[in-house]
């Protein structure tokens, strides 16, 4: 599907970043815009989904899933680190979760200066039954593209992240 045949389809107030790029532009630049604009519809579909249907925000549901991935626990420092967030962003989400009994900070064993936060059982149960619908979100939100398009563009996309993050020659 080309361009023009994108943008006759969608209404001008659904072209998000697309809109910023000309007919004439290069395609690369095309491209960019478009992987940004199917970003954010994503992004915006499933953060309206989780408000709507468990009344989280897609910051709280990033946190949570952190957690479920270290059973153990993780630092306070480690979580913000993972979630790129400022260390005040972690506390202030630990605090509301803390109250909400899905999560414990304790002191960490191995550093008493630092707290340790780790999902409660029902922050588990909880988060369980979110990622399931999540996934489903996802694959229904991904289902215009059939599995061989999927595969092959994940392919795609993960070599240009290799390109992405090659070395860098620094320039002094």
């Amino acid at each position: 599907m080309t361009r023009r045949t994108t943008a006759l389809r969608l209404a001008d107030d659904r072209l998000g970043a697309e809109a910023r790029a000309a007919h004439d532009d290069h395609v690369a630049l095309r491209l960019w815009l478009r992987l940004l604009a199917c970003s954010n519809d994503i992004e915006r579909e499933i953060r309206r989904r989780l408000r709507a249907r468990f009344g989280i925000t897609l910051a709280r549901f990033d946190y949570l899933a952190q957690l479920y991935r270290h059973p153990q626990g993780l630092r306070m420092n480690a979580l913000s680190k993972y979630l790129m967030v400022t260390g005040g962003n972690v506390t202030g989400l630990t605090d509301e979760l803390e109250k909400d009994g899905w999560v414990r900070r304790e002191s960490d064993p191995d550093d008493r200066r630092s707290w340790r936060v780790a999902l409660t059982p029902e922050g588990a149960r909880s988060f369980e039954a979110m990622a399931r619908e999540h996934e489903g979100w996802v694959v229904e939100l991904l289902a215009p593209l059939d599995d061989r398009a999927q595969h092959q563009l994940l392919d795609l996309l993960g070599r240009l992240r290799l390109g992405l993050h090659r070395e860098e020659p620094t320039h002094d």
